[in-house]
């Protein structure tokens, strides 16, 4: 992580090593191991009478640091200040550091680098991104044109996008509602499936609409995408088309499903 001891207030990832009555002795895994102590007044809320209840030998768990001692290397850290939220986003950090740091080591060997040159490309995309899996995220997403201006070499950011794509699985969000259509018209019926057809045919960059019966007049609309942003975009767009075929042929009505 660059540092060598962790800040107060940090979270980190630490391996339970040792169980006494007074707390837990924890290495700190993501600086080499540094030893940290978990009293057992921190260790949950309100009287502790069995550690073993809450921290186990050899689980991983993610504390706070609630005291650092920088002189003598010593972290003091707490279980009971840790959200369930904050831990679910630690865990989730720690993951994408992990799978960047397999990235770069494989472009690394890949293009046999040194330790020195990879590092400082490395820096590179962390001074256009706010991290390095957020630059690996971006290239896979959308390609090497990201890093136009970066200065990194043609060679480099070729095997870079190149990896990323095989090792990264893009993130997807789905939204969706129902279409209540009606129609009085003889044809009626196959007015709606031709509606619904040409809502469910919009072409975007990996978006896809997917539209199925639910029971009569209702139909589930859902669009598949990158981002909201985008997938709100298209859903409008459906339920616009579907309107447009529509109109003076029957009714029409939206619901957006909360999400």
């Amino acid at each position: 992580m660059g540092e060598d001891i962790p800040e107060r207030g940090e979270l980190v990832l630490v391996t339970v090593k040792q169980i006494s009555s007074h707390g837990v002795y924890v290495s700190l895994d993501e600086y080499d191991g540094m030893r940290g102590f978990l009293h057992r007044s921190e260790v949950a809320t309100g009287r502790v009478r069995h550690i073993e209840r809450f921290i186990r030998m050899g689980q991983k768990e993610v504390l706070k640091v609630v005291r650092v001692n920088k002189a003598r290397a010593e972290v003091d850290l707490s279980l009971k200040q840790v959200s369930k939220q904050e831990k679910k986003e630690k865990l989730i950090e720690v993951k994408q550091n992990d799978k960047a740091k397999n990235i770069l080591d494989a472009v690394k060997g890949k293009l046999n680098l040194n330790t020195e040159l990879s590092q400082k490309y490395e820096s590179t995309l962390d001074d256009k991104f706010e991290t390095t899996y957020q630059a690996l995220e971006a290239v896979a997403r959308e390609g090497s044109k990201v890093l136009e201006g970066t200065g990194l070499p043609e060679s480099y950011v070729h095997t870079l996008e190149e990896v990323a794509k095989e090792k990264i699985t893009l993130p997807r969000v789905e939204i969706s509602g129902v279409l209540e259509v009606t129609s009085h018209l003889p044809n009626g019926i196959d007015l709606i499936k031709g509606a619904l057809a040409a809502a469910e045919k919009i072409e975007a960059p990996r978006v896809q609409v997917m539209i199925r019966y639910v029971s009569a007049p209702k139909y589930r609309v859902a669009v598949e995408a990158d981002d909201y942003k985008t997938a709100e975009k298209i859903l409008k767009a459906a339920v616009e088309t579907v309107q447009d075929k529509m109109q003076k042929k029957g009714t029409v009505n939206f619901i957006r499903k909360k999400s």
